[in-house]
This record gives structure tokens, C-alpha cells and sequence, in this order.
């Protein structure tokens, strides 16, 4: 299987899921967001996820089946909060 990897850079605390479907170029505008999660299974964090409104912060990783794993990174160099570590993905 073909797994594509992608990093998501965000500048704020965190990113709305409806959001991070627009700035991934999954969909061309923030109101597409409630189709296209009625159409496709999305998983944030291994857990389904369908509402657009969902709060992805750094460290957060979300499966689109078919088009892609993401993962979400701070442009910011504050490092504070290390409980969304990723390093369990990298097996």
C-alpha cells in the first residue's frame, strides 16, 4: 500500500478540522467541509471524526483513507507541551 505522509503546518493553538481539510487542499472552500465529511471516513488520532468544527492541535494526526496520513506541526519553536507526541506513528 501507498501511505502518503504529510506535514501540516499550523501558526495558531490549534486548527479546525473543516479548516485543515481547505489548508491540505482536500476541498477549495471552508464550506465544502460538512460534504466532505459525509462523503469520506476521516480519522483523527485513530478515532472517526465528522464534525468540521473538531480542534486539531500540534501533534495531531489524521487519516484520510485514500488520500493521505497528516500530521499537524507548530511553525511556533515553543516546545512546551510535548503530550502529543507523534513518535508512535513511526512504526
Amino acid at each position: 500500500m501507498n501511505f502518503l505522509k504529510n506535514i501540516v503546518h499550523i501558526d495558531a493553538e490549534f486548527i479546525t478540522l473543516g479548516q485543515f481539510l481547505k489548508h491540505a487542499n482536500l476541498i477549495s472552500s471552508g464550506g465544502m467541509a460538512k460534504w466532505f465529511l459525509s462523503e469520506y471516513v476521516v480519522y483523527v488520532d485513530n478515532e472517526k471524526e465528522d464534525r468540521r468544527g473538531r480542534k486539531l492541535y500540534p501533534g495531531a494526526m489524521v487519516e484520510i483513507p485514500g488520500e493521505g496520513t497528516f500530521f499537524i506541526q507548530s511553525t511556533k519553536s515553543d516546545t512546551k507541551e510535548d503530550d502529543h507526541d507523534i513518535s508512535e506513528s513511526e512504526a
